[in-house]
């Protein structure tokens, strides 16, 4: 059995063939801030929802990275209500096409 190691290309969805793979690594990213934010308060689901605006089945799916139910925005306005600046920073691209990243500084 041959042991074939690819490098990745930074983005996994990308290369996985996946469709929307900028917007699903946005997304991964911003959800892996606000599950740790919530974890780091130790808010039981319920609670999180209480801060959330949510349903606690909306925290759960959050939890287990169901982030089709999710848009970018959403997921944003929950940082913010975790009390959490979000910057969008706009620059021209080093590349032919853009590409969209999320960096958390927490």
């Amino acid at each position: 059995m041959a042991n074939d190691i690819t490098e990745g290309g930074g983005n996994v969805f990308a290369d996985l063939g996946l469709p929307d793979a900028a917007d699903r690594q946005t997304k991964t990213r911003l959800a892996m801030a606000v599950n740790a934010l919530i974890k780091e308060r130790g808010l039981k689901q319920v609670q999180a929802a209480g801060v959330l605006g949510v349903a606690q089945s909306k925290v759960s799916a959050l939890a287990h990275y169901r982030l089709e139910l999710f848009s970018v925005e959403k997921l944003m306005s929950f940082l913010n209500a975790l009390e959490h600046d979000v910057e969008i920073v706009i620059r021209p691209s080093r590349e032919a096409v853009g590409h969209t990243s999320v960096r958390a500084l927490t």
